[in-house]
């Protein structure tokens, strides 16, 4: 069987009982699109679930589930407004079109034939419940099985609820996870103190794993006698609750009264965390003085070692993460302490922390730690934010977040959740009340405090304008970088008005006006060295500098800029912005018919695209990457690259950013590969491409050049890149300043 994408996790520790529950939901997945499971906290429901799913996978999958089975976890998402966003994530999508979050899920799901598992929906079961019956009207291909506390209440939808274990599965669960704590002999599932325990258990399998952890310090006996002792205190719980919602608790309650007073101190503290998190974080939110930071570790340690607290690895390092049930009891301890929100602000002031750092490391050999650092911080980041912009008066420091934030919008394929939370932060019924100071001074890479809710609010504005013109939305760019670019020369900040200048050359180089682009950013670039700035970003304008010259057929100076830009990045291991010089260098490499250089240059900057989960950056490497394959003599594999770049570009938006110039390398692609192959099959291959997932097209790009290749018909000579045409020479009419506004920088006017 072909290998199929997915995104199930893999089973930890072995799945006992449930054979009969497990076969009736792979029969009901047979049968409905609409599949929901539901039950208490606590009694198996998402484990269930994911066998099952595994089950169907591996039993019936290339006819059923052809494009895969995914997982969305929703527990940690709070705010409907990021419900589609992270089905887009979960689904791993990457698109940078400026589309609704909700329009990309309807493209990329209605070919499919895929099975999507949403656990944890319970919090958002109205707009959830929405989201579920617009994709299935529109996706025909999708089936999907929902695990919650409660049904979607949805025409078509199948409730199957789970109820607690049987006894015998029970006491088998129990005695499993026994012998993977207690030394020693292996307990007896049929002994009569094992099924009394479960019985008074109620075989609610989180309960059963939480008494299986307590065999490290008690015997089966003393925790059947520690379990009479607190019935009636633990299970009083609210009038009308369900009996075993009130055992869950106990359970729970029971496993917390067993803790050590400073392990409930820390489990409350922990319960502030959304999602997975290290050990830095714990000591610098939880400690305190009934807390010391050099105790920790070891009551960490012990919250791993019964279970309350889960440790896994992940492409950032160790994270640790608690089961929700189990969080949200952290939580309820919290409130009774009166110290929940300020352990959110301590929660909230570390990542911000780790913003600020992680925006400063980027520039460095540390790029894909920082990446794979904010990807599993994600959870915690929106809780962050979250807590600024619900909080009076602090509409500034959700600014900060979101601003400082650019590299991982930018950088890492997340421009459309970065525009939501950056289009928040900014809104007037966020920020109105905000006093307006005057900037301070910028110093060591960074903002400091004096610098008031301006800077924060500048910085925002500006990343705002970035990400929208990658997402194509020219008004929207415009909007915000006059702005920012106003603002900044009232306020005298000067770095942000010339991060505001940049981006408007970003835009014009996008748009094709390249004369404009040029002066624009070469005046940001002079204000970037009076200020002694030096980033990845200053090096992005340096390269985007570069490409404006090589279209308007400058190639000794844009090669120039473009080693300038390399060596400064070998010296610093900076990669990011290095893949963008190297595409501009292969861009003059091919117009000089040195078409091994320019594959050389393409292939690393395919690579490093590719790693950072960039789209932009890639699919316009593979545009040149295919024209490159046409003229080493290679037509068909140029059509099939061409078909990729095609499939991509309906993620990252208008194709070649509707720009002639930016499109001329695609069209002489075209031209050429058409002559050779004939109108049919050069088709046939663009179809082929077309239906290459991304990384498969990656792996052709960097399998090289085929065997076989004929050679060129044409001599290797300079190759002119086309003039800019008159009709794009003048830039949309909402790209230009008003006339009047102010921006002199550098004595370069900015509009």
């Amino acid at each position: 069987m072909r290998p199929v994408p997915g995104n199930l996790p893999a089973e930890l520790n072995r799945f006992v009982g449930r054979a009969d529950e497990l076969a009736e939901l792979t029969r009901l997945l047979g049968e409905v699109r609409l599949l929901t499971l539901v039950g208490v906290g606590g009694v198996g429901k998402t484990r269930l679930a994911v066998r099952a799913a595994l089950s169907v996978r591996s039993a019936d999958l290339e006819k059923r589930y052809c494009d895969g089975v995914w997982l969305a976890e929703l527990a940690a998402i709070r705010d409907p407004g990021l419900l589609d966003h992270a089905l887009v994530d979960a689904l791993r999508v990457t698109d940078h079109s400026g589309r609704p979050a909700r329009e990309v899920l309807r493209a990329h799901l209605a070919g499919r034939d895929l099975l999507l598992v949403l656990d944890g929906f319970e919090q958002l079961v109205d707009p959830c419940a929405e989201l579920v019956r617009d994709l299935l009207r529109h996706c025909p291909g999708l089936q999907v099985l929902a695990v919650g506390r409660r049904p979607l209440r949805l025409e078509g939808e199948r409730t199957v609820p789970l109820a607690p274990m049987s006894d015998s599965d029970a006491a088998r669960l129990f005695a499993d996870r026994a012998r993977d704590v207690a030394p020693g002999p292996a307990l007896d599932e049929h002994d009569d103190a094992v099924r009394e325990l479960c019985r008074r258990l109620d075989g609610i399998p989180l309960a059963l794993e939480l008494a299986a952890a307590r065999l490290r310090v008690l015997s089966v006996d003393q925790i059947l006698r520690r379990i009479d002792d607190r019935f009636h205190l633990l299970t009083g719980g609210s009038r009308g609750e369900l009996p075993r919602h009130r055992t869950l608790r106990t359970a729970i309650g029971w496993s917390h009264e067993l803790c050590a007073p400073a392990e409930r101190l820390l489990w409350a503290r922990l319960s502030v965390f959304a999602g997975p998190f290290d050990l830095e974080a714990v000591e610098y939110v939880c400690a305190g003085p009934e807390l010391p930071d050099e105790s920790v570790l070891d009551v960490l340690g012990e919250l791993i070692a019964q279970s309350v607290v889960v440790r896994e690895d992940s492409p950032a390092g160790p994270r640790y993460r608690m089961l929700d049930t189990v969080r949200a009891y952290g939580a309820e301890w919290l409130d009774a302490l009166a110290d929940t929100d300020r352990m959110r602000r301590r929660h909230r002031d570390w990542y911000m922390g780790l913003v600020t750092w992680c925006e400063v490391d980027w520039f460095s050999p540390r790029q894909v730690e920082i990446a794979a650092c904010a990807d599993s911080a994600l959870p915690n980041l929106r809780a962050a934010i979250e807590l600024c912009l619900e909080t009076a008066g602090e509409a500034h420091l959700g600014q900060h977040l979101t601003g400082t934030l650019w590299f991982y919008w930018a950088g890492c394929g997340r421009l459309t959740e970065g525009r939501h939370w950056l289009e928040r932060s900014l809104a007037p019924e966020v920020s109105r009340d905000e006093p307006r100071e005057e900037p301070g001074q910028w110093h060591d890479g960074e903002w400091h405090d004096g610098e008031g809710h301006e800077g924060a609010r500048l910085k925002a504005l500006w990343v705002l304008g970035y990400v929208a013109i990658l997402q194509g939305d020219n008004t929207a760019a415009v909007r915000a970088l006059y702005e920012c670019r106003g603002e900044a020369a009232r306020t005298g900040n000067a770095l942000a008005r010339a991060y505001a200048v940049h981006r408007l050359g970003c835009l014009a180089l996008l748009t094709g006006d390249m004369p404009r682009a040029e002066r624009l950013l070469r005046a940001a670039l002079g204000a970037y060295r009076e200020l002694g700035e030096i980033n990845s970003n200053v090096l992005m304008g340096q390269a985007e500098l570069a490409l404006s010259l090589v279209f308007q057929g400058d190639l000794d100076a844009a090669v120039a800029l473009c080693a300038d830009v390399r060596e400064i990045c070998e010296e610093s291991g900076e990669r990011w912005a290095r893949s963008y010089a190297l595409y501009v260098h292969a861009y003059a490499a091919w117009t000089r018919g040195r078409l091994g250089e320019a594959r050389a240059l393409l292939t690393e900057a395919v690579t490093i695209h590719h790693t950072f989960n960039d789209l932009v950056g890639l699919v316009l490497a593979m545009e040149l990457m295919a024209l490159v394959t046409a003229d080493e003599g290679d037509p068909a594999e140029a059509a099939v690259l061409q078909g990729a770049a095609e499939r991509l570009w309906r993620s990252v938006g208008a194709p070649l950013f509707g720009s002639p110039t930016f499109g001329a390398p695609h069209e002489q692609c075209e031209r050429r590969a058409t002559e050779l192959l004939g109108p049919e099959r050069y088709g046939a291959r663009v179809a082929e491409g077309r239906a290459l997932p991304p990384a498969s097209a990656v792996e052709r790009v960097l399998a090289g050049p085929r065997a076989g290749s004929v050679p060129p018909r044409q001599p290797s000579g300079e190759r002119r890149p086309p003039p800019a045409r008159e009709a794009e020479r003048r830039t949309d009419r909402e790209t230009r300043e008003p006339a009047g506004s102010p921006g002199q920088i550098g004595g370069e006017a900015a509009g």
